[in-house]
């Protein structure tokens, strides 16, 4: 049987020939590499070509090389409320286990003596992009009448448009009922 060995290059690729099968030994990096594609698919995504900052560290175990780190970088898209545009940054951690080939079959596995962490990163980018992104906490959205923004009410309240079968009663208040006619209460003395 003849192995084909797959050459890792890439931004993502990191060298690791001086710490395989060196239980103990760990490294270190910080660097920033452009994202090779657009990441996410929703209201919101991290554009192609766009920075991506890794701090990473990288720990030899027995059963291959333990690597563990953070990744910081910005979503484009729009508010899922108001359609505004929004840029915001994304920060999230991951930790995963890049095993040495011929061991347990793995998702992730050190090969040609380096490790490639676009798939780790990407994964861990996307799966924390929001579903209903919004520009700020309270964005009150859209009129549903108008499809305009609304803006945040300053006390005073938008009034729903009226049932047209209600019209002929919005002209009753409670001050009719003074007009109603009531029962009279006579006070009776007994003699």
């Amino acid at each position: 049987m003849i192995v084909v060995r797959q050459h890792v290059t890439g931004p993502f690729a990191i060298r690791v020939r001086d710490i395989v099968r060196r239980p103990g030994e760990i490294r270190e990096f910080e660097f920033e590499v452009p994202a090779p594609e657009k990441w996410g698919e929703g209201l919101v995504s991290v554009p192609a070509d766009d920075p991506i900052d890794l701090d990473v560290r990288l720990e030899s175990v027995h059963e291959g090389i333990l690597v563990s780190g953070t990744a910081v970088a910005q979503y484009s898209g729009v508010c899922g409320r108001c359609l505004r545009d929004i840029t915001e940054p994304v920060e999230v951690e991951f930790q995963e286990l890049f095993a040495y080939p011929g061991e347990e079959a793995t998702d992730f596995e050190v090969q040609d003596d380096h490790v490639d962490l676009e798939t780790l990163v990407r994964d861990a980018i996307v799966l924390s992009l929001p579903f209903q992104p919004v520009c700020q906490p309270d964005c009150p959205g859209l009129d549903p009448v108008t499809g305009e923004r609304l803006t945040v009410s300053a006390g005073t309240e938008q009034r729903e448009p009226l049932d047209p079968r209600w019209a002929a009663l919005q002209g009753y208040t409670a001050d009719h009922d003074d007009e109603a006619p009531r029962p009279s209460v006579e006070n009776t003395e007994e003699s």
